[in-house]
C-alpha cells in the first residue's frame, strides 16, 4: 500500500479504515499468528487493495478535492528532495522581500538543469504560517518571474508546480500590487523564450495558480483539481452558503479527467494506489517520468515554433464549438 504511516482518515475512506484496523490488530500478534489467522490476514490485505482500487477509480469530484487537500500529500519541497539530485534555492524578488509561499531554484532532474518553481504550504503549524499556507504575496510572484527570466537567459527549461488555494487576499497585498504581479507573470510567461511545463500537484485555485501556469504543457496528477474558484466559493456565490460545495465541484468539472476531456490540460500523471499521500516516493517517480518525457519533446522544438504553439494553445482555451441556444424571455 505504500506509506504505512498514513491512515485512511478521510470520511469516505471509513470502510477502508475498518479493514486496515483489522489488519493492524492481526499484525501486532507477530509470530503468535496461527495458520488460520495468517490466511485471514492475507485475505484482508487483498480485500483492502481491491476496495481501495475500486474506490479511487470512482472518486466523486468532491472526494477528489478532499484527496488533493490531504495534509500528508507531497508538496513541492518533498518532490524536490525525491526527484532532484541537486537543488539550489533562490530567494527574494529584489524589490520587497522573500515570500516563502513560493519556492524555486535551479534543480537537476534526470541530468537536466531546470528552473523549478512551486507553491509550498508547509507541514507543521510553524511552517504553514511561515509559508502563508501556500497563498503567495505579490513578492512571491515577482520572485517566480525573476527566476523565470533568469532561466530564459541561461537557456534552462522552466518547471512549475501548482498547489494553492489562491493568491493571498490581504489589503496590504493589494497595496503592494498583487493584481499587477499576477498579470505581469501571465504576460511574460506567454512569450518566455524557453520551454515551460506545469504540473498541478494538489490544489489549483484561481489566479494564484494561473500566475505560474501559463506554459507549453499542463499536466495534472490524478487526484488533483484546477478551478477558477474553490467549490466552497462557487457554492457561496450560487446558493449563498457553502453547504453545496460538493454540488459545485461536480458542476464545474474541475478534476483531471474532466479537464483532459475538454483539452484544457495535456496529460494526467498517475498516482500510487490510494493517492500520492500514501507513497511519496512512488508519486515522485511517476511525476519525474512524466516531466522528463515532456521536457524532451519541448527541447527539440525551435523557440519560434514553441512560442507559436504556446500562443495558439492559449488562444484556443475556452473555445465554444456547440450550438448557441437562445434564452427565453423568462430565462433572460
Amino acid at each position: 500500500m505504500g506509506d504505512e504511516t498514513v491512515s485512511f482518515d478521510l470520511d469516505f475512506e471509513r470502510p477502508l479504515a475498518r479493514i486496515e484496523e483489522q489488519i493492524h490488530k492481526l499484525e501486532r500478534r507477530g509470530d503468535r499468528l496461527t495458520p488460520e489467522l495468517r490466511g485471514e490476514l492475507d485475505r484482508l490485505k487483498r480485500e483492502l487493495t481491491d476496495r481501495t482500487r475500486r474506490l479511487y477509480d470512482n472518486l466523486t469530484p468532491w472526494q477528489r478535492v478532499l484527496v488533493a487537500r490531504h495534509t500528508q500529500r507531497p508538496y513541492t519541497g518533498d518532490y524536490v528532495k525525491l526527484m532532484c539530485t541537486d537543488f539550489f534555492e533562490l530567494r527574494g524578488d529584489r524589490r520587497y522581500g522573500d515570500d516563502r509561499a513560493i519556492m524555486g531554484g535551479m534543480a537537476s532532474v534526470d541530468g537536466q538543469t531546470v528552473m523549478l518553481i512551486g507553491h509550498q504550504k508547509g507541514r507543521d503549524l510553524r511552517e504553514r504560517e511561515e509559508r502563508n499556507y501556500g497563498m503567495p504575496h505579490p513578492e512571491g510572484y515577482r520572485k517566480a518571474l525573476r527566476l523565470m527570466r533568469h532561466a530564459e537567459r541561461m537557456h534552462m527549461s522552466v518547471v512549475t508546480f501548482i498547489d494553492t488555494q489562491g493568491a493571498y487576499l490581504g489589503i496590504e497585498d493589494e497595496a503592494r500590487g498583487q493584481s499587477q504581479a499576477i498579470a505581469e507573470n501571465l504576460q511574460v510567461m506567454s512569450i518566455l523564450r524557453t520551454p515551460i511545463v506545469t504540473v498541478v500537484i494538489g490544489e489549483g485555485g484561481s489566479g494564484g495558480a494561473l500566475a505560474i501556469g501559463v506554459s507549453d504543457r499542463i499536466l495534472m496528477q490524478q487526484h488533483t483539481y484546477y478551478t477558477v474558484a474553490a467549490p466552497e466559493a462557487a457554492s457561496n456565490i450560487l446558493w449563498r452558503d457553502t453547504h453545496h460545495a460538493a454540488d459545485a465541484a461536480s458542476a464545474m468539472k474541475i478534476g483531471a479527467p474532466d479537464l483532459y476531456e475538454r483539452h484544457l490540460i495535456d496529460g494526467i500523471v498517475p498516482e500510487p494506489l490510494g493517492g500520492a499521500h500514501r507513497d511519496h516516493q512512488a508519486a515522485a517517480d511517476m511525476l519525474k517520468a512524466a516531466l522528463v518525457e515532456q521536457l524532451a519533446e519541448l527541447r527539440g522544438l525551435p523557440v519560434e515554433t514553441l512560442l507559436e504553439r504556446r500562443y495558439a494553445r492559449w488562444r484556443s482555451v475556452g473555445e465554444f464549438t456547440g450550438d448557441l441556444v437562445p434564452l427565453s424571455r423568462h430565462e433572460r
